[in-house]
């Protein structure tokens, strides 16, 4: 990258400090103290968040990537701010959270990926054919003339009466299947929520399915649509090292390989197999639908792999509580991106400034300001910064299951990703509005800032499953994920999805996700103002948000409750 080193020279100098660090302090270039030429304030403020920005998305960071030099220098600083604040260790005497991880990065050199149909063998190309990985941690994995089935979208789901696999045994098989839910391309609001994701159209649900099943692969046919974000996304998040759970903390089954195909090799296979991927596509959005065999289509693959049991770690600070110190809000952002992808020429530093360091630096200015509240709050807050979300969530996955405040204790959890950079707007985006009664807490706080709480305008994205607080949310704990506003109070709607689009096409997942200096931060801190607001409320009164009526998550919540009353 071009960007000079000069302020972040200035910016990191050290200053004495009376704690040791823990961490490999000869790549630290961060303090406990201020930076240098830099007099935090406690307010939420756009100079506090920038300065926090700029150091978590600058090149010496390394693309924040999990086990590498620069998760080291990231959760050091993020560990130093607490200490500087004043707040307490989250978990123990720590402010560490170890989360065993498994490393495992492909050699797409020396692996091959390969179709066969009517005698004929094609290999795909890695990366722009298709991608794919195991999760069993095995160095060598093959898959060997696997018969290929069309089986929709992949979903299982009784409660709605919809199968894909009914009547189908797919062990030794490779299934073939679609993104998103089957309303989705439908157009049905009859079928799930029409256009509006439901965890079924998530890739990750797809793959685990397929595994409790018994594949002996999975690959997802990838539309820019179906997926919302294009085939670059894909490519770039499933190039380099992948991250999974150890087997131990994670024991659910584990597809041997899975993957994704571009729509153009997709739409090849299904045409010698006689078939028509879009026909087939429309086939699969109704009910009664078939699984289809792909003619005498066979898929082999041989995957050589270096794999390395390792460990990355959560972030956890504490505030407690004077009167409920067993009872927790948990502010939350992951610091992970996707790191330093060195086979890449030019700029290959994924720095990862959106996404997600402004969910990071909102979490420390709020953090600050919670320290100067008077009174002081009554339940604990707790500041949780996870890893791994980028892998599948697995950071937040892991806190959930060993959490430090047992989670029937977590009053509700308040999620900061990829904030978008719009600048002050009428409105703000609530991804899952109408989830849970956290709405009913931010709504008139969004009120007295003169704006108008409203949903995503693209809920065929999913987002409300695609970032950690989905593990909170499955555990029964309200949620509340904010995204900013796009109807601009100057410049109007349209211009803010032009900001949104334009970083979604050129930026997100990419290289060129980048601090900005020129930002109009004034919108984010509109949004962190609200959250904090939000939080303070429920930190000194007795109130316990759920989930609406109707809600799948409700009945977890409130046997969750009831147990903790025991």
């Amino acid at each position: 990258m071009t960007r000079s080193l000069v302020w972040l020279a200035a910016a990191l100098a050290l200053t004495a400090c009376s704690h040791a660090s823990t961490i490999d302090t000869e790549h630290s270039m961060v303090s406990v103290n201020n930076q240098a030429g830099h007099a935090f304030g406690p307010e939420i403020s756009a100079e506090d968040f920038a300065m926090h920005l700029k150091v978590l998305a600058s090149d010496e960071f390394g693309g924040r990537g999990p086990g590498t030099p620069g998760e080291d220098k990231t959760v050091q600083y993020l560990r130093d701010q607490f200490q500087r604040l004043g707040l307490q260790p989250g978990n123990g005497d720590s402010y560490f959270q170890t989360v065993p991880m498994v490393e495992t990065t492909v050699d797409q050199g020396a692996s091959k990926l390969a179709l066969t149909q009517g005698g004929a063998r094609r290999e795909l190309a890695f990366g722009s054919e298709a991608v794919a990985v195991s999760r069993q941690a095995k160095a060598d994995m093959a898959v060997a003339d696997s018969p290929l089935v069309f089986v929709g979208y992949g979903v299982n789901a009784p409660e709605v009466g919809w199968n894909d696999y009914a009547g189908l045994d797919v062990r030794g098989k490779t299934v073939v299947m679609l993104i998103n839910d089957p309303g989705f391309h439908a157009n049905d609001a009859a079928l799930f929520e029409g256009r509006r994701m439901t965890y079924y159209g998530r890739w990750t649900y797809k793959f685990e399915e397929a595994a409790r099943q018994g594949a002996a692969a999975a690959l997802i046919i990838h539309d820019t649509a179906g997926a919302g974000y294009g085939w670059d996304v894909v490519k770039n998040s499933w190039s380099g090292t992948q991250h999974d759970l150890s087997a131990n903390d994670d024991p659910a089954p584990r597809l041997p390989l899975q993957g994704w195909l571009t729509a153009e090799a997709a739409t090849q296979l299904f045409a010698k197999a006689g078939l028509d991927l879009e026909a087939q596509r429309v086939a699969a959005g109704r009910r009664g639908f078939k699984a289809v065999a792909l003619g005498d289509a066979r898929f082999d693959a041989s995957l050589h792999s270096t794999v390395k049991q390792s460990q990355s770690r959560n972030v956890i600070a504490k505030l407690p509580g004077t009167k409920y110190p067993d009872e927790a809000i948990v502010y939350m952002a992951h610091w992970d991106h996707l790191g330093v992808h060195p086979e890449e020429a030019g700029d290959n530093i994924y720095n990862g400034a959106i996404d997600n360091g402004t969910g990071v630096a909102g979490v420390l200015e709020i953090a600050e300001e919670f320290t100067v509240v008077k009174p002081k709050p009554e339940r604990s807050i707790v500041f949780l910064l996870v890893t791994l979300e980028e892998s599948g969530l697995l950071g937040s996955a892991y806190y959930a299951a060993n959490p430090p405040i047992p989670l029937a204790n977590t009053v509700a959890a308040i999620n900061l990703d990829a904030m978008p950079v719009v600048g002050r707007t009428k409105d703000l985006i609530v991804i899952g509005l109408g989830n849970s009664e956290m709405d009913d807490l931010l709504r008139p706080i969004a009120q007295q800032q003169g704006r108008t709480l409203v949903e995503e305008s693209a809920p065929e994205k999913g987002l409300f499953f695609r970032s950690d607080h989905f593990s909170f949310a499955k555990a029964g704990v309200p949620a509340l994920y904010i995204k900013g506003g796009v109807d601009h109070r100057e410049k109007g709607r349209d211009y803010g999805l032009s900001v949104i689009d334009d970083y979604t096409a050129k930026r997100y997942h990419k290289a060129g996700d980048q601090f900005d200096s020129s930002w109009d931060l004034r919108g984010i801190v509109d949004d962190l103002d609200a959250v904090f607001e939000v939080g303070k409320k429920l930190a000194s009164s007795r109130d316990w948000p759920n989930y609406r009526e109707g809600n799948a998550f409700r009945a977890v919540r409130e046997k969750s409750r009831e147990e903790a009353k025991k």
